[in-house]
């Protein structure tokens, strides 16, 4: 039967099913993207926001990569919305992602520290990010958070 919905909706039912959350800090109006390094399974060099693995609960995950990516704790953060969650496909990697998107303020920039996942960092204007080579479907996932 799944395969039947799968069909219908046009979805690839070989694709591996992984959750993940991706995290979007905002301050001044602005929206945090990291540039993802090599050292990172996927993606390298595309602009993303604080990303990783739902091993937990979504909304402990997003804690916990904020605070490992980022060295924010939960107080330096305030969540301001949790998102649908968004599927996206990508075949070249044969995966189905579940992303589940989160938008947080954060009091103090200079508090941040990014880890080895990435390389840079860049505070944007959230209408700017068609001019950044993302991972799938950020901006979409972005849309879902942040209504500007």
């Amino acid at each position: 039967m799944s395969q039947e919905i799968n069909a219908v909706n046009g979805m690839n039912s070989n694709l591996r099913e992984k959750h993940v959350v991706t995290c979007f800090l905002e301050s001044d109006r602005e929206i945090l993207l990291l540039r993802r390094s090599q050292k990172v399974g996927s993606y390298h060099g595309r602009w993303a926001g604080v990303s990783g693995y739902v091993e937990t609960t979504p909304d402990k995950q997003a804690l916990t990569e904020i605070s490992e990516e980022t060295g924010l704790q939960p107080e330096d953060l305030q969540l301001l919305k949790k998102g649908e969650i968004l599927t996206v496909e990508d075949e070249e990697l044969g995966t189905r992602w579940l992303v589940h998107p989160y938008l947080f303020h954060i009091k103090d920039r200079g508090k941040m520290k990014i880890d080895w996942e990435h390389k840079e960092t860049r505070w944007i204007d959230p209408k700017d990010i068609d001019n950044y080579q993302t991972v799938p479907m950020l901006k979409e996932t972005l849309a879902l958070v942040y209504r500007g």
